[in-house]
């Protein structure tokens, strides 16, 4: 009987299929290195301006929305132009060193590049104004951001961590009014809550679903 395969095949096959899950492996590792948020938990990210959040909104008293513009009605919450930090800082520290990219970015109309504290994957749907709208404050995702000299995530914005508030929103909604109140803190939570997501009309039964963060 003649002999099919030739004595190679064997050896062609192995490589053959070694060489499929190294493609495999490696598609695994690109995704996790895009989807991944390069920053770790409690790690101040660099900035081209060591922008204080404890200095603007602790010390000075500003309103998330000051700069954050476009977050109750956007997706994104929007970052403030440079004609924004001129308000003050063409009369305040008009020579502070370390401002020198606001103050060249005003003179030259191009944007300062901030880098992102979080990033979500792109496959990722997510929307500022309804977590604002159905009472979901800022400190939940951000936490106490007007204690921190310089920015930093806290949470990791996981599919889990997501799911944990979306099966159980009652244990994160405060009213509309204490959204933007770093510091304030419910008596009851639980009575709250359950409370809000009725009056907020908060249709539990679909806050897993697939669609709403993956359209």
């Amino acid at each position: 009987m003649s002999q099919i395969f030739s004595p190679s095949f064997g050896l062609y096959a192995k490589l053959a299929v070694f060489g499929v899950l190294l493609v495999a492996v490696s598609a695994c590792l690109a995704w996790r290195s895009v989807t991944t948020d390069p920053h770790r938990l409690d790690e101040p990210v660099n900035q081209p301006v060591p922008f204080s959040h404890k200095h603007h909104v602790e010390d000075d008293g500003l309103d998330c929305r000051f700069c954050h513009a476009s977050v109750e009605n956007s997706a994104f919450a929007g970052m403030p132009p440079m004609s924004t930090c001129m308000t003050c800082h063409s009369q305040l520290f008009t020579d502070a060193a370390m401002l020198k990219p606001v103050r060249d970015s005003w003179k030259s109309g191009v944007p300062l590049h901030w880098n992102r504290v979080y990033q979500l994957p792109d496959f990722v749907y997510f929307n500022h104004s309804i977590h604002i709208a159905k009472g979901v404050g800022c400190v939940s995702c951000h936490g106490r951001v007007d204690e921190m000299p310089l920015t930093q995530r806290v949470v990791s914005l996981s599919m889990q961590w997501c799911l944990d508030c979306h099966r159980n929103p009652q244990k994160f909604l405060r009213p509309r009014e204490k959204v933007f109140d770093l510091a304030w803190q419910p008596k009851d939570q639980q009575r709250l809550g359950a409370e809000l997501v009725r009056a907020y009309r908060i249709d539990t039964g679909r806050m897993t679903d697939c669609s709403l963060c993956h359209r």
